[in-house]
């Protein structure tokens, strides 16, 4: 293997516009996720390693996901419930 192949990404490699930001997800966004999905809320949050509870206050409204939940609701929004399984 050559120099290349070892070499990390490293945020220079990203350039200016680093990492792609985890956009703001609405309620009725992540139950149109979730429904495209076919699935539940139960089986939504075990794949998100979520309660229900909170699935069911952020479907509401009741709460705004953050964090790691956040990140993860970003990319299914993007690539579709297979880019997780």
């Amino acid at each position: 293997m050559d120099k290349a192949t070892h070499e990390k990404i490293t945020l220079r490699h990203l350039g200016a516009t680093g990492a792609p930001k985890a956009l703001p997800i609405t309620g009725p966004q992540i139950r149109a996720m979730r429904e495209r999905a076919q699935l539940s809320q139960a089986v939504f949050a075990r794949y998100l390693n979520l309660t229900v509870g909170y699935v069911s206050q952020l479907e509401r409204g009741a709460k705004q996901p953050t964090g790691a939940a956040l990140a993860l609701l970003n990319v299914i929004k993007r690539k579709g419930i297979d880019a997780i399984l």
